[in-house]
């Protein structure tokens, strides 16, 4: 696959990765390499990482439990001194190998330890590759609040693996597999119209769906880096599901959703909200509402569940001068951002997910 440029940094995919890191990972420009994981990316991901990367750098491995609830300011304590005492200086580099939360938290520790120390992404999970690694958002949560604390600075590079796919469970694919769909449906009605159609989430199926995600938003990021304009575009679905993922995440009596699940979920509440506007059209919805819901299972809101959902909302980093920000569909592959709700039609909208 060819690689894609982006603004200050290139995304390399499979062997062309690979060889990129022997040509940069060279004594005379990196004094240590930390290589951040989790659990899961080092039992299954990091024998072969390792097995392919060609360095005479010292390396230091840093192991995080992995999952979205350790995504936090206390881990990056933990970190910061792990990088500390294990001798980082301004010419180490990180290497995030893993899923969303392990590239946000380790772009977010390496754009501050030391005012500043190169990091590149190497994205384990379909969520990472196609979203998470990409555009230079690093951060962490405040509570169960998503990426309240951050900053935007891009990695020296990204790299994708495909076939760390194969480690995945059916469903980690599909939480990843929401963003590819929000990118056809918020830009591209042709390539909405391939994701629709595809039968199965096998690595051979996905390459070349992979490669045209990651350039619809890295398209778009380009001409929108500080999230002032076209950016906003890619919050859709993501103002209600973002709300969704925070609730479940701190209700001890719900399953925490994975953000994919929690997205899709956003999809369809807010493309609700935009027929309901007169931006999208019955036809179009029902479109949308049919294909996710094919893909996701139901789930469960009461009256309670929604409207604490709603209260959620007021803390929503999109937000401006106390008002709820949302993008929603003007149509299948357009986007108007900086659209506005009345709970009641927030309400109707959770009453049609539940039929």
């Amino acid at each position: 696959m060819q690689t894609i440029i982006a603004n200050n940094y290139h995304v390399f995919f499979n062997e062309k990765g690979y060889q990129y890191l022997s040509e940069i990972l060279v004594p005379k420009d990196y004094s240590k390499i930390f290589i951040l994981v989790d659990e899961n990316t080092s039992n299954h991901c990091l024998p072969k990482f390792l097995s392919m990367l060609s360095t005479e750098v010292e390396i230091e491995i840093i192991e995080l439990e992995a999952g979205e609830e350790n995504k936090n300011i206390e881990t990056c304590l933990q970190i910061w001194h792990s990088l500390t005492e294990l001798g980082g200086d301004r010419k180490s580099i990180i290497l995030n190998l893993g899923g969303g939360v392990i590239t946000d938290i380790g772009g977010f520790i390496a754009c501050t330890f030391k005012r500043g120390i190169d990091f590149i992404n190497i994205p384990t999970t379909l969520l990472s590759m196609v979203d998470a690694s990409i555009g230079g958002k690093n951060g962490v949560d405040l509570g169960n609040l998503k990426n309240q604390i951050g900053i935007i600075r891009e990695p020296k590079a990204v790299i994708i693996d495909t076939l760390f796919l194969e480690t995945l469970p059916g469903n980690q694919m599909r939480s990843g597999f929401a963003e590819m769909l929000k990118h056809g449906l918020i830009f591209n009605r042709e390539y909405w119209n391939k994701l629709k159609n595809v039968s199965s989430l096998n690595t051979n199926d996905l390459n070349s769906l992979i490669h045209e995600s990651v350039e619809i938003k890295n398209k778009i990021v380009s001409e929108d880096i500080t999230e002032n304009g076209i950016r906003k575009s890619l919050n859709f679905g993501h103002t209600l599901g973002h709300a969704i993922e925070s609730y479940f995440l701190e209700n001890t009596e719900k399953q925490n959703l994975l953000h994919g699940e929690a997205i899709a979920i956003g999809m369809i509440l807010e493309g609700f909200i935009s027929k309901e506007k007169g931006l999208l059209t019955d036809e179009e919805y029902q479109e949308l509402k049919y294909v996710i819901s094919d893909i996701y299972d139901p789930i469960e809101f009461n009256e309670v569940d929604i409207k604490n959902c709603i209260d959620l909302l007021i803390y929503d980093k999109k937000n401006e001068f106390g008002t709820i920000q949302f993008a929603l569909l003007n149509g299948i592959g357009k986007i108007k951002i900086n659209e506005q709700s009345s709970n009641e039609l927030i309400f109707k909208a959770f009453e049609n997910y539940k039929s």
